[in-house]
């Protein structure tokens, strides 16, 4: 080989370099990222799990009073938003534009804010829902220490605390990552919890599980004086990736477990955040006119409730909504707002006065809901 051929061929070797290079490093970050997207899709449906259905759960504290029928008691159901929820804030999945709490500040005080006001009402019994112990999106603040310790400081109260969801760390929205969520409810009891039990609700399938993750109800048995227990139950039904059919599946089987305490001879009282229209009727209340339609708040199927129970709408004061659609701060003239949370009785169940609070949703987006009560002898 000439001189001459040996530098053409060393020339096109560098000409054919040159051009592999070029397009194997766009190739290479194609192939990273579909690697990277992959794992983390695998990641997460491989860490999805849901807990077990009839979980004992663990009561903390050391209540001993018994209610006894004929007596009045006070019970407060109030959806704390997890610690995020300031009037002014907007929630990403709501069309508004924020994913986590603003400061942990912020989170501790709208904790006490929503405990020291179902505490204005002297309750025996408090309901809450959306209590997170370590997410990103409430900034690791354990919600449920904060709240138990402020009960405990005014007395002797029974805990319990039903885990929702424990997910993985989810990726969106892509400025701000929700990430992970360790949430659940929470019941306070000034009287003696003897046992409670976590039940497991159906859920959305496929992609839809990862929107509205575990869900589930407690119920905890509270001896009563006369021989009976009162079954108190606290709840936070689906709300994204939900149908009406999964709605009513999830009241079906609530309502199959109310029965049989209620064929006990038991006293039932049920109260949460049902994400749905309770009233049936508060969305065209509260918003005339309006074309909207969200899934969170498809009308309450009456028509499933069972016989010997009743929902308590007869509301002493006024007409006041319980939750908020967070898309814009809060405005009582421009805000989307319907009635989603309240309680369900059975028959054997007074209801002597039920109320939904104005808070102007200040702390979270729901208001809290009052009911006084008695048991029949």
């Amino acid at each position: 080989m000439t001189k001459k051929n040996s530098e053409n061929v060393t020339v096109n070797s560098e000409k054919k370099a040159k051009k592999f290079r070029w397009w194997k490093l766009p190739l290479g970050i194609i192939v990273l990222l579909i690697l990277v997207v992959g794992g983390y899709f695998a990641y997460v449906f491989l860490t999805y799990s849901r807990l077990e259905d009839n979980l004992n759960l663990e009561v903390k504290g050391s209540a001993d009073a018994i209610p006894e029928p004929n007596t009045e008691y006070t019970v407060v159901s109030y959806n704390i938003g997890f610690g995020a929820y300031t009037a002014d804030y907007t929630f990403f999945m709501d069309e508004g534009k924020e994913s986590r709490a603003r400061s942990k500040e912020s989170v501790i005080e709208c904790i006490n804010g929503t405990s020291d006001k179902a505490l204005e009402y002297n309750p025996d019994f408090v309901l809450f829902q959306e209590v997170d112990t370590d997410s990103t999106r409430s900034l690791h603040v354990d919600q449920e220490k904060i709240i138990t310790d402020k009960f405990n400081s005014l007395g002797q109260y029974d805990s319990v605390f039903a885990q929702n969801y424990d997910s993985a760390y989810l990726m969106y929205p892509l400025n701000e990552p929700i990430g992970a969520s360790k949430s659940g409810i929470l019941t306070e009891s000034k009287f003696n919890i003897a046992s409670s039990l976590r039940r497991s609700l159906p859920i959305s399938t496929g992609f839809n599980k990862l929107l509205d993750l575990d869900r589930c109800y407690d119920i905890s048995r509270i001896p009563v004086s006369n021989g009976k227990e009162l079954i108190l139950v606290n709840l936070h039904l689906s709300a994204y990736g939900t149908d009406a059919a999964q709605g009513n599946a999830q009241l079906e089987m609530l309502f199959e477990d109310l029965k049989k305490e209620y064929e006990m001879g038991n006293y039932v009282v049920c109260g949460g955040d049902f994400n749905h229209d309770f009233t049936t009727d508060s969305k065209e209340y509260f918003n005339p006119g309006t074309d909207k339609s969200y899934s969170w708040c498809n009308p309450f199927p009456d028509s499933i409730i069972p016989a010997g129970f009743k929902k308590c709408t007869d509301y002493s004061e006024s007409k006041v909504s319980t939750t908020r659609y967070t898309n814009i701060p809060y405005s009582p003239d421009e805000s989307f707002t319907v009635i989603l949370d309240g309680f369900i009785v059975s028959d054997n169940v007074k209801c002597n006065y039920v109320q939904n609070i104005d808070t102007g949703y200040k702390y979270t987006d729901h208001n809290p809901v009052v009911m006084k009560f008695e048991l029949f002898q």
